[in-house]
């Protein structure tokens, strides 16, 4: 999976500090136990992330500069909150499928 600089960015700084990875950790399993679908899961978390990246981004320096794209807008934190969703959060359960045997 590839990650936009932004998103390097944050998880870079996330892996460096125990008590932001931890909370993280935890948040994207609670995330997951919540929310069935991973579509909606990984919009949720990317929500999150984006409100994460505003508030830290006034005390956190190398944070800062993503409060805004380089168009203006905020920067997508929907990959990395796929990424995190494959590594942290217990996987999902199979689909049950029906077969009909003849």
């Amino acid at each position: 999976m590839s990650l936009n600089r932004g998103e390097q960015q944050i998880c870079d700084y996330v892996e460096t500090h125990p008590e932001e990875l931890r909370f993280w950790q935890d948040k994207v399993k609670s995330i997951a136990r919540e929310e069935r679908d991973r579509h909606r899961a990984a919009a949720e978390l990317a929500d999150q992330l984006s409100a994460y990246v505003a508030e830290r981004a006034d005390v956190v320096p190398m944070i800062a500069d993503l409060r805004l794209g380089e168009r203006g807008s905020a920067v997508s934190m929907r990959n990395l909150a796929e990424y995190w969703l494959r590594l942290w959060a217990p996987p999902p359960p199979k689909r049950k499928t029906t077969e009909t045997f003849g």
